[in-house]
């Protein structure tokens, strides 16, 4: 019988490094809609956007944040159907009086999993206008378990770590200002190489309302630390694929994941 992963095909992901447009939720779901006419050129199985895409990364949850049947989660499932493949980005919710920086996972048949961010970023005081999200969350598309993550997540390796190999590919949206990319960049490569996985950080372009500026830097990284793909500056909307055979391959000749150490996160 053949390896259970010679039967799990390559995944085909879209990168969606975005210029966004502070606080206006109908000019950036206008925009981002028109530039994946313009540039989604080939089939692909998903499809990644930054961390607040609709908005911004705002503490002004108060007046930005929408219910779970609002109009950015009906564009979500809209492009998803369009393009028969699932899209993922995070959003300001209100839930039970409470507000979250929720990562969506939507699938083209409308249905969708969530993943509220469990690192509020104190620095920028995200940690008073939000509630932190308690629970992980792994996805599974075309055989592929993958783990979502937001931003400030990334600097967290205990939240994070692959426990029994449980994830695949570890997928960070984020809005890391350029002030501290050196941190983005390590970062994402230490949490490939550690866990054995490939990891996915999106990241967004240009200056925030506060005048923050973003230099994008979104990346693939192998779970060897190699480079997949990566892109400082510009805005870009770039699809490529990643092999699960190079993966377990990998885990094979380096079996480092089983003798880690063994705990519980409180």
């Amino acid at each position: 019988m053949e390896p259970h992963y010679l039967n799990i095909q390559n995944l085909k992901i879209t990168i969606f490094q975005a210029y966004l447009f502070w606080e206006n939720i109908e000019k950036n779901l206008q925009n981002l809609a028109l530039r994946l006419s313009i540039g989604l050129r080939e089939k692909t199985d998903l499809i990644v956007l930054p961390e607040m895409f609709n908005t911004g990364f705002t503490m002004n949850a108060e007046q930005l944040a929408e219910e779970m049947d609002g109009n950015t989660m009906q564009w979500m499932h809209q492009m998803a159907r369009k393009y028969d493949c699932v899209i993922t980005g995070s959003l300001i919710i209100k839930e039970n009086n409470n507000y979250y920086n929720r990562m969506i996972w939507m699938l083209p048949d409308g249905s969708y999993q969530h993943y509220d961010k469990r690192h509020l970023f104190g620095l920028g005081s995200e940690d008073k206008h939000y509630t932190a999200g308690k629970d992980e969350l792994i996805v599974e598309l075309k055989g592929w378990k993958i783990r979502l993550a937001i931003c400030y997540d990334l600097r967290f390796p205990v939240w994070l770590r692959n426990k029994n190999a449980e994830y695949d590919l570890l997928l960070i949206i984020a809005s890391w200002p350029d002030k501290r990319s050196a941190h983005w960049r390590t970062l994402i490569h230490a949490r490939a190489i550690e866990n054995q996985s490939y990891v996915i950080g999106v990241n967004r372009v240009g200056h925030d309302g506060d005048q923050v500026y973003h230099s994008g830097h979104s990346m693939c990284i192998d779970p060897l630390g190699n480079t997949v793909y990566y892109k400082p500056e510009d805005e870009d909307l770039y699809t490529f694929s990643i092999n699960y055979t190079d993966l377990e391959k990998t885990r094979r000749q380096f079996p480092f994941l089983k003798d880690a150490d063994t705990f519980n996160l409180n």
